[in-house]
C-alpha cells in the first residue's frame, strides 16, 4: 500500500507579530515545510511579493515565498488571490510529483475580502489527483456561498470519478461547511481533538483537507513552540492511502 501525505498550512504571510516587534519566519517555514515530509503541501497566505516588508525585514527572500518554501525537487504552484498597496498574496502547492497542469478561480463574495481557489492537476504513485487549494472568507454568508461556487467548480471542472483533494483554511468555526461539502462527496477524515487556530493556544478547527475516491488512514497536528511561532495557525497533515 502506499501512502499519500498531504499537508495545508496558513502561513500568515511568512510574518509574526505586529509593529516594531513584527518578526520574519519565512526562513522557519521553510525548514518547517520540508520537516512535514508532505507529498503535496497546500499553502494559503502566500506572497508573491511585499515592498514593504521587503525594506523593513534585510533577509527578505529573494524569491516568491511559494519558490523560497518549495523543498529540493518539488514544484511550485502560486496563484495572486488579493492585490494590496504594497504587493500580492494568494494560494500555492507545492509537490513531490509531478504536476500536469492548474488552473485559477476567483472566489471573491464582496469587495473586503479578494479570494481565490488554486487547482492543481498531479500525477501522484502513477495516479491522477485533482487538489484544489482554498482560503474562505471571514463572513458565515460569504462562505457558504463560496463553498457552492466551489460545488459547481467541481462538477464543471473534474471528472466524477477522479480522486479529488479540497483543503486549506475553511475559517469554519463549528464545522458548519462540512454538511455542504458532504452532500457533493466529500469528507474530511473525523478524528476528535484537532484543532490548529489560534496556534498558540488551540480552540477550533479552520482547515481542513477533504477527499473524494482516497481511503483516509491518519490525520495529524505538529505542535509546540516552533510551530505556534511560525504562524497563527498549526499545520495539518492527513494521510491517504492509495
Amino acid at each position: 500500500m502506499s501512502v499519500l501525505r498531504v499537508a495545508t498550512y496558513n502561513i500568515h504571510k511568512g510574518v509574526q507579530g505586529l509593529g516594531p516587534a513584527r518578526r520574519l519566519e519565512i526562513h522557519n517555514l521553510g525548514h518547517a515545510v520540508e520537516q512535514l515530509d508532505a507529498d503535496i503541501v497546500c499553502l494559503q497566505e502566500v506572497r508573491k511579493h511585499n515592498r514593504s516588508e521587503q525594506k523593513y525585514f534585510s533577509h527578505w527572500p529573494d524569491v516568491p515565498q511559494a519558490d523560497y518554501l518549495a523543498p529540493e525537487g518539488y514544484e511550485a504552484v502560486y496563484q495572486t488571490n488579493a492585490i494590496t498597496r504594497h504587493g500580492e498574496h494568494g494560494n500555492a502547492l507545492l509537490s513531490r510529483w509531478p504536476v500536469v497542469w492548474h488552473k485559477h478561480e476567483d472566489m471573491s463574495d464582496h469587495r473586503f475580502e479578494q479570494r481565490g481557489l488554486l487547482h492543481v492537476h498531479v500525477e501522484a504513485h502513477g495516479l491522477p489527483i485533482h487538489v484544489i487549494v482554498v482560503h474562505l472568507g471571514l463572513i458565515p454568508a460569504s462562505r457558504a456561498r463560496q463553498v457552492q461556487q466551489l460545488s459547481a467548480y467541481i462538477a464543471r471542472e473534474v471528472p466524477a470519478d477522479a480522486p479529488l483533494i479540497v483543503a486549506g483554511d475553511f475559517n469554519d468555526w463549528g464545522s458548519q461547511m462540512r454538511f455542504a461539502l458532504n452532500r457533493i462527496n466529500m469528507y474530511a477524515f473525523d478524528k476528535p481533538g484537532v484543532r490548529t487556530y489560534p496556534s498558540r493556544l488551540p480552540l477550533a478547527q479552520l482547515d481542513y483537507v477533504y477527499a473524494r475516491g482516497l481511503k483516509p488512514v491518519g490525520l495529524e497536528v505538529p505542535h509546540g513552540r516552533i510551530w505556534w511561532r511560525m504562524s497563527d495557525h498549526l499545520p495539518l497533515l492527513a494521510e491517504f492511502a492509495v
